[in-house]
């Protein structure tokens, strides 16, 4: 019997196969550009290979590409029409069952088949992290957290790739509130491999989330040799140092990771790559910062993608993109292209027709009415869903561009009931925030409160001044004051 490192028995497999199906687990967890050509030695060796067939079909629908998920459908339906699904053994029918439903854009069925099939193999790497991954496009943070640890306790502390799982567990324990064990987790996974690049994203989500910024700042620079170059990770942690920047007041630092890492003349122009680019623009453009020409330059890559209604998410960026190049034009076609989509009718399966009819499309036009100046319409149109945009999928950190959204709206509108419970709020979680406390002060300047005005101001000032002195020791300064920009990707 041919099986995996972890054991799992593999059908249809040599021991060829099974060897570069190990290489694209290893390469997958890892977040490594390598495990496309390991898929491909694998389909290689074993065409009729089920797990093979599903981890191409799964790698072409993970980047949110429309382009990548079409031709991996077209691919994987001339492999199913071959084979007799049924007769396979159970765990490469599941597999084969999740890939299919995936591509048919139902994420929430192929999450659950993949969980099904954690139960029965709770040693199937492949499963645990195309589930998380689901989890994590789908929004579910219990899940996200439970799939793993559900798991957790078949792997063996001597298996060198259980920190890689506890690296996947940090993140759920973060996104679901768990600060403490989140980092303890996400600390003991790096600890064990210091290239488990989502485990040390997993650790900066716990320091964003709490307002820690200085430890954030710190903890990029101790670890930066191991994230910041070659993986498919690699610029949304630096779009994570960027959001460390902008609590420390730095937008030129902030700008230039942008520059260097985020979005250049010679990026990918891919949709993951794309939206932290629109995410921290958007961020500099609530704060009253100039970006110059970035947005009109990144409004014309979303536009030279032209994507079809695919995931709400994506557009939501596209969208901000449009409305910081002042194209509200475009963004409003954008609006309106996925209005006629819903309206045509299609299979309730597809999960993201909930997601753009229920978050996505409100959103989008929260975010052109805000580029129009119009703020009640956007109290109108978030402030129902502030507690529901989990649901189209990102993470907390990711979604506070719109909660910031509301809030710089509910200011600007006169809304000071709201404005006051939305600030008490963050200031809760984060009391550390120099952004937090401005707010403070604009809402205390509003209410013509001139001490508790001045007093915020004074925390803020105190909060920017530690994140600047550490964020102005920082390797990134130290070195040559913006990341290289150099990529193995």
């Amino acid at each position: 019997m041919v099986a995996d490192r972890y054991g799992n028995p593999l059908h249809e497999c040599t021991p060829e196969t099974a060897a570069h199906l190990d290489r694209a687990v290893d390469s997958l967890l890892h977040f490594s550009p390598e495990v496309v050509q390991a898929v491909d030695d694998a389909l290689d060796s074993a065409p009729t290979s089920p797990v093979a067939q599903s981890f191409a079909a799964y790698l072409g629908a993970l980047g949110t590409e429309p382009d990548d998920a079409l031709a991996a459908r077209q691919r994987f339906d001339r492999y199913t029409a071959g084979v007799d699904v049924s007769s396979l053994p159970v765990r490469e029918r599941l597999h084969v069952a999740a890939a299919e439903a995936w591509l048919a854009g139902d994420l929430l069925r192929a999450g659950g088949l993949l969980e099904e099939l954690s139960l029965l193999c709770p040693r199937d790497a492949l499963a645990l992290a195309v589930g998380h991954q689901l989890d994590f496009f789908t929004g579910d943070a219990v899940r996200l957290r439970d799939r793993i640890g559900g798991a957790l306790s078949a792997w063996d502390t001597a298996d060198p790739h259980r920190g890689l799982v506890m690296g996947m567990y940090a993140f759920g324990l973060e996104e679901s509130g768990h600060y403490r064990l989140a980092e303890e987790a996400g600390l003991a996974a790096v600890e064990q491999d210091p290239r488990d690049v989502w485990a040390i994203h997993a650790v900066v989500h716990t320091y964003e989330m709490q307002g820690r910024v200085s430890e954030g700042i710190g903890y990029l620079d101790a670890r930066r040799e191991d994230w910041s170059r070659g993986n498919y990770l690699d610029v949304h942690n630096w779009w994570h140092y960027s959001l460390y920047a902008l609590e420390a007041g730095d937008f030129g630092t902030a700008l230039s990771i942008y520059d260097a890492a985020l979005h250049n003349d010679e990026s990918a122009g891919v949709a993951m790559e794309l939206l932290d680019a629109a995410a921290l623009l958007w961020r500099i453009r609530l704060a009253g910062g100039d970006s110059g020409p970035r947005f009109e330059a990144l409004a014309d890559a979303w536009a030279a993608r032209a994507d079809p209604p695919f995931y709400a998410f994506n557009d939501v960026h596209a969208v901000m993109s449009y409305v910081g190049a002042g194209r509200l034009g475009e963004a409003q076609r954008l609006v309106a292209d996925r209005r006629r989509w819903l309206a045509e009718g299609g299979p309730d399966s597809v999960t993201n027709r909930r997601m753009t009819a229920d978050i996505g499309l409100p959103v989008c036009e929260a975010l052109v009415a805000h580029g129009q100046g119009r703020h009640a319409t956007v109290v109108e149109l978030l402030r129902p869903l502030r507690r529901r945009l989990h649901e189209f999928g990102g993470s907390h950190a990711q979604r506070d561009a719109l909660q910031k959204t509301l809030l710089d709206s509910a200011l600007s509108s006169g809304r000071h009931e709201l404005a006051r419970v939305l600030i008490s709020e963050r200031t809760g979680l984060r009391p550390d925030s120099s952004y937090n406390w401005g707010a403070r002060a604009r809402l205390a300047d509003a209410l013509g409160d001139a001490a508790v005005a001045t007093a915020a101001r004074d925390h803020a000032r105190d909060a920017t001044a530690a994140a600047s002195g550490t964020l102005l020791a920082s390797s990134l300064h130290a070195d040559t004051g913006t990341p290289s920009g150099e990529s193995d990707r």
